[in-house]
Formats: structure tokens, C-alpha cells, sequence
């Protein structure tokens, strides 16, 4: 009894990110050697912060498509219960 675990878009994207960011530090250790430690360190951290802000950025986007899908898919019964809901409301405006 094996569930599948479904991997969310918002880990993805930012580890092949990250594995691409770590094999461009690699081929670009040559500057590294060279003494060009402030280029080299510097594209290595504006590499970071991009993947960090994709990150968070993909993790809202799929919290908002799981907000607007659970309020699309509602049961009946919450349909049921708003109508009440609205219906007491415009009695207690009546009164």
C-alpha cells in the first residue's frame, strides 16, 4: 500500500535551479582562482536570492489555487447553509 507522493511545483523548479546554480559555480571557479571573489560571490548570491523569491513566489500561487478550487468545489450542504445564512439576514433587515 504505497501512497504517491506528489511532489509540489514550488520544490521542483527551485532545486533544478539550485543544481543549475551549483554547476555554473563549478565551471566558473576559474575566476574563483583568478581573485575575481566579489563577481564570483555575487552572481552566486543574486542567484540565490532569485531562487528563493521563485520559491516563495510558486508556494503563494499554488496556496491560491487551492484556496480558489476548495471555494469552487463546495459541498451542497455549505450551499444549503449560505442560503439560510442569507435568509435570516433579510428577515433580521426586515424587522
Amino acid at each position: 500500500m504505497s501512497k504517491k507522493i506528489k511532489i509540489k511545483r514550488s520544490v521542483v523548479f527551485p532545486l533544478i535551479m539550485l543544481a543549475y546554480l551549483a554547476v555554473m559555480a563549478w565551471l566558473g571557479r576559474d575566476r574563483l582562482e583568478r581573485g575575481e571573489y566579489l563577481y564570483y560571490f555575487g552572481i552566486i548570491g543574486v542567484g540565490l536570492i532569485i531562487i528563493v523569491l521563485l520559491y516563495f513566489s510558486l508556494r503563494k500561487k499554488e496556496q491560491l489555487r487551492e484556496q480558489r478550487e476548495n471555494e469552487q468545489y463546495g459541498s451542497y450542504d455549505d450551499d444549503d447553509d449560505n442560503d439560510d445564512n442569507k435568509k435570516a439576514g433579510k428577515n433580521q433587515e426586515e424587522a
